[in-house]
């Protein structure tokens, strides 16, 4: 019996001991985090796409008749003046022709000598009462019809003439050439393009933008924008937004924008790559990092810190835009908020929370 008590105490200490560690309260996590405080503020719209210099006015240059080329006196790159010649076609059909009209006038106007004469004749002879009225109007009838067909030899032979001249082409305006379609030898159809000529010093920049570009601007905004080399950010030109296409493009499901260059570089060539950029400030935003965001139930929210109770609360937010390290928040924050911009991840509603530094501002 005397071995049994002591063993009986020793129990009862341990029981004792359990239940006070059961009893003791369990400390609170309190998690350290990152913080920023919202100040709202525009910033510059940075947004960029990448597209390339065409020029502003560029025809199709082509003959106004038909037939074989015999010659093109340019190439792709070379400068021209208005009236220079560019192409010539075989004019052997056209030199016949016009020598064909030009024998139609004399023939017409020896016909018309003839009814003049007669005309003349018959006047006299019905003033002294010898001829009838009839046979005078027949007289006057034939003199009208010569001088009728005498006035279409001389049309035709008018168009002969300028059907003749077309068979040189010659530039209509100050250009380059940015492209050749014809080769000599080949047969041309009339308006068929033989070469394409631009205008050198009107350059605009020409980008296929996505919709979502356009998404809370005006309708009919016209922004400034900075178009650079993209091999030489160095050489730029500012430009205004000249055209927006109004229908998407079937394969791309972009829209082309057109930016016309003021006082555009040399350096600036048609064909060249170039990066544009609004040249315009946005609406008063949060920029936060893109650690800061929190995805709740597939919309964005942000934990925002509470300080009455050191805990953090989460808040929907609406996104501007996505950048590479950063995100646009156009709604849902206040100015002096403090957001949780670090371990979002690992935070629950209502979490304790410790502030690793003083919130930058």
């Amino acid at each position: 019996m005397l071995k049994v008590v002591p063993l009986c105490a020793a129990c009862a200490v341990l029981v004792l001991l359990g239940a006070c560690k059961e009893d003791a309260p369990k400390s609170v996590e309190i998690r350290p985090v990152r913080t920023e405080v919202v100040d709202p503020k525009p910033i510059d719209d940075d947004r960029q796409a990448v597209g390339e210099i065409k020029p502003r006015q560029e025809s199709d240059i082509g003959f106004r008749i038909s037939g074989k080329l015999i010659s093109r006196a340019v190439d792709i790159g070379v400068s021209v003046k208005k009236g220079d010649l560019l192409a010539r076609l075989d004019d052997t059909e056209y030199q016949a022709r016009l020598r064909s009209a030009e024998a139609e006038i004399a023939s017409a106007e020896a016909v018309l000598v003839e009814a003049d004469a007669a005309e003349g004749r018959l006047r006299q002879l019905l003033a002294s009462g010898t001829t009838t009225r009839a046979n005078y109007d027949v007289a006057v009838k034939n003199q009208r019809g010569a001088q009728a067909k005498l006035e279409a030899a001389r049309a035709s032979a008018s168009l002969s003439r300028d059907q003749l001249g077309y068979t040189e082409l010659r530039a209509d305006f100050d250009g380059i050439v940015t492209a050749a379609a014809a080769e000599p030898g080949q047969v041309i159809s009339a308006g068929q393009m033989v070469v394409k000529l631009a205008k050198p010093d009107e350059k605009d920049g020409v980008f296929n933008i996505a919709e979502s570009a356009f998404r809370g601007r005006p309708e009919h905004e016209r922004p400034e924008v900075v178009v650079s080399l993209l091999s030489n950010p160095g050489v730029f030109a500012e430009g205004v937004v000249r055209e927006i296409s109004p229908v998407a493009d079937p394969a791309t499901r972009t829209y082309q924008v057109k930016v016309t260059l003021r006082q555009p570089p040399e350096g600036m060539r048609f064909g060249a790559s170039v990066m544009g950029r609004l040249k315009t400030t946005t609406a008063p935003v949060v920029v936060l990092p893109g650690s800061a965001l929190f995805d709740k139930s597939g919309k964005p929210a942000v934990w925002v810190y509470q300080a009455a109770t050191a805990s953090v609360a989460l808040k929907p937010v609406v996104v501007a835009r996505y950048e590479a390290d950063r995100v646009v928040i156009s709604e849902g924050l206040s100015k002096g908020e403090v957001v949780v911009t670090a371990g979002v991840n690992r935070l629950r509603e209502g979490q304790k929370v410790r502030l690793a530094q003083e919130a930058s501002r």
